[in-house]
């Protein structure tokens, strides 16, 4: 809606994983590199763990673009399935043919040592990337352990990246699933975004969308830190939204005023500190209408305490 007014040429706050848009940051380099170590690795689990927003599929998006041609990657970003559901979907994913209708785990296993077999003897690399795993269930999770069963002298033949939110890591603790955890090569947890890296971060996406001028003063990118807390979505999310009320007040930039009001819209703050702070208003009119009433009461001598139930019912 904005773009031609501030003369961009498409949206500069999407929250579509383009990897585009992805600001190299000094985490998510490192994330990257770790993402990329299990790409080029012998085998095992590489994990990659972030809170929401953080930038973590944009990165695996980055990284499937960097893929060597010796690689066959699957890539899977719905993986709350069963057993049977996963393992039908990486045959699919990889192209390898199962018995129609077969719902048996075993044949499905079967079928991908067959396919990492002849893999390996046409020095083919292949990588399972599995996006929001912290929706695998343990059950799931040990079986996908059992795949990276099959091995040479030299290295495994399936290499599986899980990335996730903290909880995968906090899952990998049970002990149920030591055996797994003991077979992850590489971990990396991705964090917010620093004060200056949320002033980059912003410059950065709006030169890649076309702008020719500074549509967020220097000034308000310690406000958008504080907003934000350095998560890269909600940075987005934000930021749109400001540009957008600048737009309809037919503003050049940004101001405080407007960012604020992006905040409490994003946020809902008006009407959260609406329903907080009404129980407590209500509290206090409470308190302190029945202390007054009991001094008043005090001061009362007795005759006027009894006269005053039947004064208040009068009409």
């Amino acid at each position: 809606m904005y773009q031609s007014y501030f003369g961009l040429t498409e949206a500069p706050f999407s929250i579509a994983p383009d990897p585009r848009y992805l600001y190299m940051s000094q985490r998510h380099q490192e994330a990257l590199a770790h993402l990329l170590y299990g790409v080029h690795g012998r085998g095992g689990f590489v994990l990659l763990t972030g809170e929401v927003g953080a930038g973590k599929t944009t990165i695996c998006r980055c990284l499937l673009e960097q893929i060597p041609e010796s690689c066959d990657v699957a890539y899977i970003f719905n993986p709350k399935l069963t057993v049977g559901e996963l393992l039908s979907t990486i045959c699919v994913e990889f192209g390898i043919a199962y018995p129609s209708g077969n719902a048996s785990v075993k044949v499905f296993v079967d079928c991908i040592n067959t396919y990492l077999l002849d893999a390996h003897a046409r020095g083919r690399h292949t990588v399972l990337i599995i996006d929001e795993a912290q929706n695998l269930s343990a059950e799931v999770l040990e079986q996908m352990r059992l795949l990276t069963n099959l091995e040479t002298n030299e290295r495994k033949l399936l290499q599986i990246i899980l990335i996730g939110q903290p909880e995968l890591a906090l899952m990998l603790e049970r002990p149920e699933l030591r055996q797994l955890s003991q077979r992850v090569v590489a971990r990396y947890h991705l964090g917010p975004l620093s004060k200056p890296e949320v002033a980059a971060y912003v410059r950065h996406r709006l030169e890649i969308s076309g702008a020719r001028r500074q549509l967020f003063p220097v000034g308000l990118m310690g406000r958008v830190y504080r907003l934000s807390g350095g998560v890269p979505r909600v940075i987005n999310v934000l930021c749109d939204r400001s540009l957008l009320g600048t737009y309809v007040q037919g503003k050049e930039r940004v101001d405080r005023a407007t960012l604020a009001q992006a905040a409490r819209e994003v946020f809902h703050q008006a009407q959260r500190r609406s329903l907080q702070l009404r129980p407590r208003r209500y509290a206090c009119i409470n308190r302190f209408g029945l202390s007054a009433r009991r001094r008043q009461q005090a001061r009362q001598g007795p005759e006027q305490r009894e006269r005053e139930p039947r004064q208040r019912l009068r009409p």
